[in-house]
């Protein structure tokens, strides 16, 4: 079974992460742009950041045999910073253009603040104009108020649900999310967020139309195998293998390929890995290792497990 994680911070991981992943059996990935635990402090810092993940992030993935997809946008933290959020607002139209990006997000809210509002409405005009899916983060506190806002917000800007991910949802919230029909994505963390065994009850209890699975992996104490490891205990539990592709590979590209940027022929017919090549005169090799030269297409007809 092929996977999709649609919701991993890979500048934060390694690449031992990658080649986990890839083992798994995730063939693709979408890195949203994100808060990076310290504030950044002016636009300069956005820049180089959003060039990494949609660059040598793209290159990194590839070098793994995983497809590289992302999305960009001004977090609701930093929403915050009117000075920093006005420059970002400037360069973010830019790099919504680049190849491989096929949302704007994550946006939404945190603290739920005037400014966070302000930008996020922004940021869905944005996606309107460039008719682009919008990646909704979900506050932390306060979720469900924040949930209903969010969806409310994007219908006043006129925006289709079906263009809409809401992310890092519970048991609280998915069954608005469903009822108005957006797209409701659940983050697998260890500990917080939603776990692999109830994101299995949410998927007894709801089916699994428009539901996402992803990682949301990071810098903190997460789990980038959370899709494949909610996966193989949905499949343990007895959901039916169809239900598990749709929350864990199909549902996501119907989603974000709606941006014409992610396309399943993208996976299917794979360039071979070769780790001889450089991304701005850099490899991923260290230390005089070996390159990885490989028919990826092979290695898939092969081996393409979940997980042992």
């Amino acid at each position: 079974m092929m996977l999709i994680d649609p919701h991993t911070h890979m500048i934060s991981r390694t690449t031992d992460d990658y080649e986990a992943m890839a083992a798994s059996g995730i063939v693709a990935l979408i890195e949203p742009a994100f808060w990076l635990g310290q504030p950044r402090t002016n636009v300069g810092s956005y820049i180089d950041y959003l060039s990494s993940i949609v660059g040598f992030e793209r290159f990194r993935a590839g070098q793994f045999g995983i497809r590289h997809y992302c999305t960009v946008g001004l977090n609701s933290k930093e929403a915050n910073n009117e000075e920093l959020a006005e420059a970002v607002m400037d360069i973010l139209p830019g790099f919504a253009l680049k190849e491989g990006v096929v949302a704007i997000g994550e946006i939404g809210y945190d603290e739920q603040t005037e400014l966070e509002d302000r930008y996020f409405r922004q940021q869905l005009e944005l996606a309107k104009e460039l008719e682009l899916p919008v990646m909704v983060h979900t506050p932390h506190r306060d979720k469900k108020r924040g949930t209903s806002r969010s969806m409310d917000v994007c219908e006043e800007h006129g925006l289709d649900p079906s263009m809409i991910v809401i992310d890092h949802n519970n048991e609280e919230t998915v069954k608005e999310v469903l009822d108005r029909g957006y797209w409701a994505a659940f983050s697998i963390y260890p500990s917080t967020k939603m776990g692999n065994s109830r994101m299995v009850d949410i998927l007894e209890q709801y089916g699994a139309k428009n539901i996402i699975v992803d990682s949301a992996c990071d810098w903190g104490i997460s789990e980038p195998l959370g899709v494949a490891k909610t996966a193989k205990l949905a499949l343990e539990r007895g959901i039916p293998k169809e239900m598990v592709r749709l929350a864990c590979y199909q549902n996501a590209l119907s989603a974000y390929g709606q941006s014409g940027q992610m396309k399943e022929s993208d996976w299917l017919n794979p360039e071979p890995i070769d780790q001889r090549t450089i991304y701005e005169g850099n490899s991923i090799l260290r230390g005089g290792r070996e390159p990885l030269v490989e028919d990826l297409s092979v290695r898939r007809n092969a081996n393409n497990n979940i997980i042992e």
